[in-house]
């Protein structure tokens, strides 16, 4: 059991954790530590690069696009010092399902909740890929099938995006899923490959169906994609939707082993995607969890559902409905009453001695370090407060991890709260 943040940090004495700080070691990383006062004690505070360049490779399953998602990385280095295999990993604010994908490569159960109905779509396909091969055949299939359903009513004006046959083409392919969906009916490759092309809408290089825009993680607005277009002499081209659902199912396929492939089936299996509140996630069991890695949203930082109307969309998902449902207070009390809810229900689906890390983020130009306002509203939900690690990359040459100037919307670096359930503990 892990009992401080130092045990984290600690080489020789934890064999299984060597491997994670051998290029740390050689590199000599800085460590930084202070003590934040609280009405309940000093907590420390730790700064280091968590992970090094090495680790920051991450695996291909991950590249998803979605807004204000954390690296594989970030998981993986608490799966790896706080769980075994056959334990049940949660992230009640799953969003692409980073920590989950993570948790399955290592034959750890996941368990996901998120409000967002895109998390699902994102997230179950890759918990159980299908194969290459079964990409490429059921791809032939839809080539010989599907055929434009024309526009609906009410669609959006998306020629501004789209060459005519390509957007035929992703019509007959909403089309497609949506059907199969409301009849029950599909599989796991139906799934996936309505998951690469949710992803694969639009973006900024010739490898999405869309012209030119902005990142994938961000949709534009008609009006502001009309304006990128006449401002850069842009003209939505013919794609070969196919063959990019294709390239892009083999890049996230790539660096998949036997081995993991082995254990997603094993473990893909057991796992639970949940839709709805995090302060009430019902369907997970009393006392269940070993580990909760999660980030939850920052304040009124990131809007979900502005930045996914198209994916909404293209998946039948009502966004302004969804906007009410996913939105977050803006007030910062308001916030950690929200997260004081949160706190409750995942202390209780906790196991005793499971751990939480809950990574935030500052916001308001780095005036605001939300690990601080967030640690008495942790404690009073009953959690043992091991401390805060912050995670410093190589990269940030001039960073100041205490207020970081070149971090201004808290999305680049990462500040964990690491919390206990202490054993013993009332649910």
């Amino acid at each position: 059991m892990i009992d401080s943040l130092e045990d984290l940090l600690v080489v020789r004495e934890k064999p299984g954790a060597a491997f994670l700080f051998e290029e740390m070691e050689e590199r000599r990383i800085e460590t930084q530590r202070d003590e934040i006062q609280t009405p309940f004690g000093a907590v420390p505070r730790i700064a280091q690069e968590l992970w090094t360049s090495r680790q920051r490779q991450g695996h291909s399953l991950h590249e998803i696009s979605y807004r204000a998602c954390f690296k594989g990385e970030l998981p993986a280095f608490f799966l790896t010092h706080l769980t075994r295999p056959g334990d049940v990993v949660l992230d009640p604010f799953m969003g692409r399902g980073t920590t989950l994908v993570e948790a399955a490569l290592r034959g750890r159960v996941p368990y996901g909740n998120d409000v967002n109905p895109l998390s699902k779509i994102l997230c179950a396909p890759r918990l159980q890929p299908p194969t290459l091969s079964q990409v490429e055949r059921r791809l032939e299939q839809y080539q010989k099938d599907l055929a434009d359903p024309g526009p609906e009513e009410g669609d959006p004006e998306l020629s501004v995006f789209f060459e005519a046959q390509t957007l035929g083409l992703i019509r007959a392919l909403k089309t497609h899923f949506l059907t199969l969906e409301r009849e029950g009916r599909g599989d796991g490759v139906d799934s996936w490959l309505r998951m690469v092309a949710t992803n694969r809408l639009h973006g900024h290089s010739p490898g999405f169906f869309s012209v030119r825009s902005m990142p994938p993680n961000q949709a534009v607005s008609v009006e502001t994609q009309k304006k990128l277009n006449a401002r850069s002499g842009l003209r939505p081209t013919r794609k070969d939707v196919f063959g990019i659902l294709y390239k892009k199912s083999r890049m996230l396929l790539r660096r998949l082993s036997p081995g993991e492939r082995e254990l997603l089936a094993r473990v893909g299996s057991q796992a639970l995607l949940l839709q709805g509140d995090s302060r009430g996630m019902e369907g997970v069991p009393r006392s269940s969890v070993a580990l909760t890695v999660t980030s939850p949203p920052f304040l009124d930082v990131v809007h979900y559902a502005r930045d996914n109307w198209l994916r909404c969309w293209f998946n039948g998902i009502d966004a302004e409905r969804m906007a009410v449902e996913i939105s977050t207070p803006s007030k910062l009390e308001d916030w950690l009453s929200l997260m004081g809810d949160v706190f409750a229900e995942l202390f209780r689906v906790t196991r005793d001695g499971g751990y939480l890390v809950f990574e935030v983020g500052e916001v308001r130009k780095g005036t605001l370090l939300l690990e601080e306002p967030l640690l008495p509203v942790a404690f009073d939900r009953g959690w043992e407060i091991l401390g805060v690690l912050i995670n410093r990359q190589g990269f940030t040459k001039t960073a100041n991890c205490w207020g970081v100037s070149n971090n201004k919307k808290g999305t680049n670096s990462n500040r964990m709260l690491v919390l206990r359930k202490p054993k013993g503990s009332r649910p």
